[in-house]
Order: structure tokens, then sequence, then C-alpha cells
């Protein structure tokens, strides 16, 4: 074949010339175009080429003017067209490259020419012209021109795994569809396990084989996310899906995804290649079904009253067609051709007590596959037949389409826990409600998920049950609750205008006090000598709330009088103690020296211990020796033996280390006590026993006070014996570092992560933890 002239200007086609040049060496203008020969052939050449038997049935075309031929890459060997089969169209040529003295479609340059040498082919360009284009338009059937409108059509990503939606807006989601904002359309999408061919059924049911939507011969899934093409023709957005049962890590929200997809669909397509319809298909259905009606149908509503939506989008679910396809069995109802197989299909459903209430309709359309290809006709034929009822399911614009997907991807989303996941339903409740549960009866939220963020608190439609642990009793005041207000009150041991030591007068004498902010002071105690009734059958209303994670507990007994009493002794007392600490030390001192024996060294005299040295401190204890009377401290003279040589008669008194290793050497009679010294050392055992005796009633006051700090401590505290260290900077307790209680959370705390800020009942300052002091509100 020879080469195609020139163009007269910048490449464009203006005498189509012979391609042959078997007669004429390619200067005469082409007349004919044959399929067989390809190549354009002037009247000389094709005569003399079809002379003989073989070739006298090649057909042919007389070129027209304004003619472009076919491109001749797309052919076969033997002239068939080999997008035929993916296209169902003969393409036409868009350029003739002059070096290779071919004609090529626009896909074939791509394919052929993109890259290495032939991209510097010069080319020339096929420009057709009106005429042919209509003419061709005209002589095409109904099928054809089909088949032309869907030539174009390309698939997009809508949504990913992580449920994202990839499109921008409205207007880019308009734009990837490539229609008009203003047509009306209908949403059909498809389910099913992966590996079953879904892909490609939507490829032959709406595309006429065009791969549109993306197919692969590989194990791993070819379509993760869901994606996304506009037919022409039936006028649809066609939605492909990611298959069940394949292996992905976001199980939980790859499931949610494809019940965000049926949600918006008007016609679902079930796909399955199973020889014998499985549960699985019933159980995935009847749970999208329950999960629609719970979770769906009121959403879409407040969509559409959000949006401001002309057209509901939930009147009823979408209608559903079961595409089964059987290799070796027989479909479903054959055995039985009195039985149609929607019944069947619905017996199913009941006997595993799957109920698809929300689906408008149920369909099942079934091929038996003996030799590939699967005949899609009947499928097709089903599809339309649906499209064209709108009894249930009205066409809308792709904005509204856009807005319900966009709705249902902001409120059902986030991450769902594993251990609260059911398994066994493919659309359970933790996926679109709210995780949280009660601490006290243990049920859960019945909010939507995230249903935070928009300012509504927790609910539960059970009732909860009392416990003590958490106290979950709400008082409110009745006469405010019967003028149509609900005010919490809570019992307290003073009113809050009360100084505290009047409260505490006014506590022991009528008793608690409840107090509401609009009525005042509502009930005490004790009013009364006699007669006192209980609040509840008077002032208040009580109720039984839920108590939620991340919420204050409720802990409404604040009957902390014991508590601030023994408040108050303690500052008192510690104040006495330390102001009083030096002038106590000197007078005991004093006293002790003027009962002591003469051979006693004087206290003033005593700076360190006689032995070790060790220096005296203020709070550090000295000891006599009983034998030689020296000062020591308390591991220099903590044995004991008799000494009655000083006459401290038969009984073990105190006495030095080194007067205990030496207690055979007898004192020398000049060294014995005089009657004066007597009566002085009779002075001293006297006080000595009026010191234990105090040490004693002292010691005994010590042990029974922690008893009653415990008793007096509110029930929100952490009893003192549980606490070992600073809640916040986790330090040990010792004797140096003191614990505090913080009045707002009952934790323990040391001086430095403490201090003094009103909260909870006590409507004067007191010790309140940092991070109790940091919450917003009233504690």
């Amino acid at each position: 074949m020879s080469a195609h002239t020139q163009t007269a200007e910048k490449g464009q086609n203006t005498t189509l010339l012979c391609q042959e040049s078997y007669v004429c060496s390619g200067t005469d203008e082409a007349i004919f175009e044959c399929d067989e020969c390809r190549s354009l052939q002037c009247q000389r050449c094709e005569e003399e080429l079809h002379q003989p038997e073989r070739l006298r049935n090649h057909e042919r075309t007389r070129i027209r003017p304004g003619h472009v031929p076919y491109c001749d890459s797309c052919k076969g060997a033997n002239g068939n067209i080999m997008h035929a089969s993916m296209t169902g169209s003969r393409q036409i040529a868009a350029v003739r490259c002059q070096v290779c003295k071919i004609n090529l479609c626009v896909e074939c340059q791509k394919r052929t020419h993109a890259g290495g040498n032939r991209r510097k082919h010069p080319v020339t360009v096929y420009h057709a012209g009106k005429a042919q284009e209509q003419e061709e338009e005209e002589g095409m059937d109904e099928e054809t021109k089909r088949r032309k409108m869907t030539e174009k059509v390309v698939s997009f990503l809508l949504v990913d795994e992580t449920e994202e939606i990839q499109v921008r807006n409205e207007e880019d989601f308009i734009k990837k569809l490539d229609c008009s904002p203003d047509q009306h359309l209908k949403v059909v999408s498809i389910f099913g396990n992966t590996g079953d061919g879904k892909s490609h059924t939507l490829n032959h049911t709406f595309f006429y084989g065009r791969e549109v939507f993306k197919t692969s011969p590989a194990q791993e899934s070819c379509t993760v996310g869901v994606w996304a093409a506009y037919d022409p023709v039936c006028k649809v957005v066609v939605i492909d899906t990611e298959g069940l049962l394949g292996a992905t890590v976001n199980l939980s929200q790859r499931t949610r995804l494809l019940l965000k997809v049926l949600a918006i669909s008007d016609l679902v397509i079930y796909r399955t290649r199973a020889d014998r319809l499985h549960n699985d298909l019933f159980k995935f259905l009847g749970d999208a079904s329950e999960a629609y009606l719970k979770h769906f149908t009121k959403e879409l509503k407040a969509t559409t009253a959000r949006c401001g939506l002309d057209v509901p989008l939930s009147t009823l679910g979408p209608g559903v067609i079961i595409f089964h396809e059987t290799v070796y069995t027989k479909l479903l109802g054959s055995d039985h051709p009195s039985e149609v197989p929607e019944k069947l299909i619905q017996d199913r459903f009941r006997k595993l007590s799957c109920f698809p209430e929300a689906f408008s309709s149920i369909h099942y359309k079934g091929t038996r596959t003996y030799n590939p290809p699967t005949d899609f006709s009947g499928l097709r034929r089903a599809v339309e037949q649906q499209l064209e009822n709108n009894t249930t399911r009205s066409p809308r614009q792709p904005g509204v389409i856009y807005k319900a997907l966009k709705a249902l991807s902001d409120r059902f989303s986030g991450e769902i826990p594993d251990d609260q996941m059911a398994h066994s339903s493919f659309f359970p409740d933790e996926y679109f409600t709210c995780s949280s549960v009660c601490l006290s009866c243990g049920c859960g939220c019945k909010k939507s998920m995230n249903h935070a963020k928009e300012g509504v608190p927790h609910e539960s439609k059970s009732r909860c049950r009392y416990s003590h642990q958490y106290d979950n009793r709400v008082y409110t005041c009745k006469a405010c609750y019967e003028r149509g207000m609900e005010v919490s009150v809570v019992p307290k041991t003073s009113a809050s205008t009360d100084s505290p030591w009047l409260g505490l007068a006014k506590y022991a004498w009528s008793g608690y006090v409840i107090e509401c902010p609009n009525c005042g002071v509502v009930y005490r105690s004790r009013q009364y000598w006699f007669g006192n009734q209980d609040p509840v059958n008077t002032v208040v209303r009580t109720e039984i709330e839920h108590v939620w994670p991340g919420t204050d507990g409720f802990l409404k007994d604040n009957n902390n009088a014991a508590q601030r009493l023994l408040d108050g002794m303690n500052f008192m007392a510690q104040s006495v103690s330390e102001l009083s600490l030096g002038p106590t030390k000197a007078v005991t001192s004093w006293l002790t020296d003027q009962i002591a024996p003469a051979y006693w060294r004087p206290n003033s005299q005593i700076l360190s211990c006689n032995k070790c040295n060790t220096p005296f401190k203020d709070n550090d204890t000295k000891h006599h020796c009983r034998a030689c009377g020296e000062g020591f401290c308390d591991g220099c003279s903590s044995k004991t033996r008799p000494v009655p040589e000083r006459g401290w008669g038969p009984a073990p008194v105190r006495v030095c280390d080194t007067c205990y290793e030496n207690r055979g050497i007898q004192l020398d009679v000049a060294e014995l006590p005089s009657d004066e010294e007597g009566g002085t050392l009779i002075a001293r055992k006297v006080g000595e026993a009026v010191q234990n005796t105090l040490g004693a009633v002292v010691t005994a006051m010590d042990i029974p006070l922690g008893l009653v700090k415990d008793a007096a401590r509110p029930a929100y505290w952490v009893p003192d014996h549980e606490i070992l260290h600073c809640h916040n900077c986790r330090k040990e307790f010792s004797i140096k570092l003191s614990k505090h209680h913080c009045r707002a959370c009952g934790q323990g705390f040391c001086d430095e992560c403490s201090h003094v800020f009103p909260s909870r009942g006590w409507d004067h300052p007191v010790r309140v933890c940092f991070n109790c002091n940091k919450k917003p509100g009233d504690l």
C-alpha cells in the first residue's frame, strides 16, 4: 500500500488517494474501501484485485464526500474488528501514520504511537464531515446508537476503603459523571461476594462489554472502595462496590460503607455464581433491611428537611434483583414450574428469620451458563423494567444523590471497636450507635454515633438501677416541677447563706437541709421535735439516672458536717501545737530538773549523748541513766536492770550501755542516797508514773481518732488506708508528707497538688485538687 498524500493545510486531508498502488501507483483518487483488504482503492485497482474467484465476495464500500476510513489496527487477521466484542462498534480512524502507512483511531494511536520513535512519526488528521456523521447516525439501528452513546463513559472512585468521599463537592460529582445538573437520575448498585464478577456484570449489562469498571484475573480484588459511572442510555448512576468475604483490614468499615451505598440506591443487584443460594445472601439482605429501617430511614428524612430537598429520599427502600448464575445446577423454581421463584425466596427468608421489609421489591433472575460467555440479556431487560417503575422510587437530580451520600458519611463514620462488634450480624447496632455503656446497669447508649459533637446527651431506653457505688439518685424540687421546671437539689449540711460555724450549729440542732435555688431552704431533717417526714414524700422527687463514662458521678449525699468539724478542730489543734511547741519544751525541761535526783545532770547541761556524742535537737528525747545520771539518746540507753544501790528498788529501770555491762560493781556508802535524796527520788517516780499515764492516754486517743475520721468522711472519699501515694504526682505518703482529700473527687493528694477552692456541697473554701479546679462549671 502506498502512503497517503500530503495534506493541503495543517495535516488535514483534502482528497483520499488509493492505498494499494497495484495499478495506479498510488496517484489515483480512492473510490472504494475494502474491509477484507483493509485499504482504500481506486477504480482500476479495485477491478484488478477482485478478479480472482476467492476475492470477489469482499465487502466493499463506496467512498462518499467527507468519508473517513476505519482503524486498521482494530481489525484482526480475518478482517474482524477486535474492539467489536468489547465496544460493540467499528472504530473510525482519527489519523493516518505517514511512516507506518496505517489508519489509527484515538485509542490505537495512544497504544502504539505514545512512546519511542513512533511518537515522532508524522500523521495526517482525518476530519469526518457533518454529512457523513449524519448519514452514519441515520444508518444506525437503535442498538448501535446506544453503543455509541456509551463509548466515552469512564468510571471514577467515589468513596475509598476508609469511607472518605473522593469528590470535593456537588459540582465535582456532576463533572465526573459528565451529565447535566438538571438531569433526573436513578442509582443502581451491585453487591456480592468477591470474585463473583460484579464489575464484569455491570460492564455487560450497561456498557455493552466495554471495561468501564476494571476487571482482573488476579487473586487480589480489583475493586477497592466504591466506584461510579454514568450510563447515558438508561440515565442511571451505576455503582460498583467491593466484594464481601474479601481480604481487608477494615472489615467493619467496609460493611458499613456497603449499607450507605444501599441506602442511596434505587435498585440493588445481588450477584452470585454459587450453584445453590447460600444463607449469607439472605442474612445480608435481612440485616441490611433491619439496619436501613432502624438507622437510615430517620437520617434520610432529616437530610431531606435539612437540605430543603423537593424529592423525598426514604419513602421506601430500593428494589432488589438477585442475579443467579449456575453451571451444574438448575435454576430456582425450574423443578416446580407452578411456583414462582420470588415465592421460594420469601419462604427462605422466613425460615432464616430474616425479614426484608425495607426493600420495595425482590425479584429473581437466573441464567445457566453451559458454555461461556454469560448471557446478560435477561438481567438487562429486568433492570430496564425496574427502572421504568417510578411508583416507589422516583428519579432525582445528581446533586440530591451527592447530598444524601455526604450526609450519611458524616453521620456514620469513625472507628468501630472490635470488642463491641456483633460478628453474627452484617449490620449490628454498634456500627451506627454510641459505644458508651452505663457504669451502673451496663446498658448501652441508643443515640447515633458521634452525637456528642452536636451537644446531644447520652440516652438509653431501659431504666437504670440504683448503685451504692455511684449513688445515682437525683432529687428534684417538687414545687418547681409542678411549675414546669426541673431543678436538681442535694442534701447539704448547711444553707449557702450560713457561715461555717453557724451552719454547724444549725446542723447539730435541726439536721441537714435541702436547698432549692428558686425556693430557698425547703426541708430540714430535724425541724420539729417529732413527726419529721421524709423529704421524698413531701418536697422532692427521686429519679435513678444512668452513669455514663467520662461524666461526673452524682454523689448527692453531701452530709459532711462531721468532716467539717474535724477539719476545724485539726486546724485549731495544729495551730496551738505549732505555737506552743517552744514554751512547752522549756517548761517540761525545768519541771524535770526540779524533781530529778541530785546525781542527775541537769537537762540544760545535756547538749549531746554522753556516749555517741550525737547532738540533741528540739524534737529529740533525752534519757537519764538511773545508775550514773548522765544523759543519753534512745540507742545508747535502751537496756534496763535493777539499780537498788541508787534507791530505785528491785524493779528494772533504764540504764546506759556502760552501766549495764558493769552491773556487778557496788557503790560506796558515801554514794548511797540520803534521806533528802530519797524524797526527791520518790517525787521523780511519781512524775514518771504521771508522764507514762498521760502518754498512754494520748496514745489511746490517737488510735480511735483514725476511726473517727474514717466514720466522718463523706461517701465519695477514698478511705485513708487505701491512699498510699499522691493521686497526681504519685509521691508516697509518710510521716513528713501529709495526705489531703480533695473535696470534689475524694482522692488523696499532697500539699503541692491541692489548694483551697469552693466545691460540692462545701459552701465555704475547702481543699480541691488541680484537676478538679480545671473543670469548667460547678463541680
